[in-house]
């Protein structure tokens, strides 16, 4: 069955508050502690796992938890091709997405890694592989590797769907089961747009007074 593409509204930016943590509370509980200290431990941080575990999403909660706090961050991942030059304010360096680096990416990646490291400021990086296994040049791929390393899993369906009805409990919404297969197999399974679907949905409910029906889906659908 085809995946339908969500794309719906303006969802509400990553937070460590919204992240589902599962199978994966000691990097959520270990990134609180680091993002929210005033004394931020210099030693780097790496996150890595399979596409839809939650790498991106904790990269961006970090960044947006350290501009609560007034900070700047470095902030490099595969879509910038031309990186700028590390800055003295950025209070910590944020790598997503290594195991996809250019040599110029790397380059980068290596120069920022320093300057953070003899500035004593914070490394926070994610990729697919486990440092051993990342195709980059060596003097980068051991730095990323010899700090905190967690590597985070996707969450089962059991996992999503026990997350999915807790926000909706939360919301005072109520998911059928046949809602919630529908959810789960004609949308992106990750739970990051499974939560804004769910924002979604309810919003529109209240807008028309109505229960959140498969009907009630597809006409949301065909509004947007």
């Amino acid at each position: 069955m085809k995946q339908i593409a969500l794309d719906i509204g303006l969802a509400r930016g990553p937070t460590l508050a919204s992240f589902c943590p599962g199978p994966n509370d000691a990097a959520l509980t270990h990134l609180k502690l680091w993002a929210g200290s005033p004394t931020r431990s210099p030693v780097p941080t790496y996150l890595w796992g399979s596409a839809g575990s939650g790498k991106t999403h904790l990269l961006k909660a970090v960044a947006e938890a350290l501009r609560e706090q007034g900070a700047s961050v470095g902030w490099l991942d595969a879509s910038l091709a031309e990186p700028p030059e590390f800055s003295e304010r950025w209070a910590v360096v944020l790598l997503d997405e290594v195991h996809l680096y250019t040599a110029v990416q790397q380059h980068a990646a290596f120069n920022w890694f320093v300057n953070a490291q003899t500035l004593q400021r914070g490394v926070l990086a994610a990729g697919e592989l486990p440092p051993a296994d990342l195709k980059l040049r060596e003097d980068l791929r051991t730095r990323l590797g010899w700090g905190h390393v967690f590597h985070l899993q996707v969450l089962t369906e059991p996992e999503r769907r026990a997350v999915l009805r807790q926000a909706a409990d939360a919301r005072g919404v109520f998911l059928s089961d046949e809602v919630m297969d529908f959810m789960l197999t004609r949308f992106s399974r990750d739970l990051g747009s499974l939560m804004q679907l769910l924002g979604e949905l309810d919003g529109y409910a209240l807008q028309t007074k109505r229960a959140i029906t498969i009907p009630l889906i597809r006409s949301m659908l065909e509004n947007h």
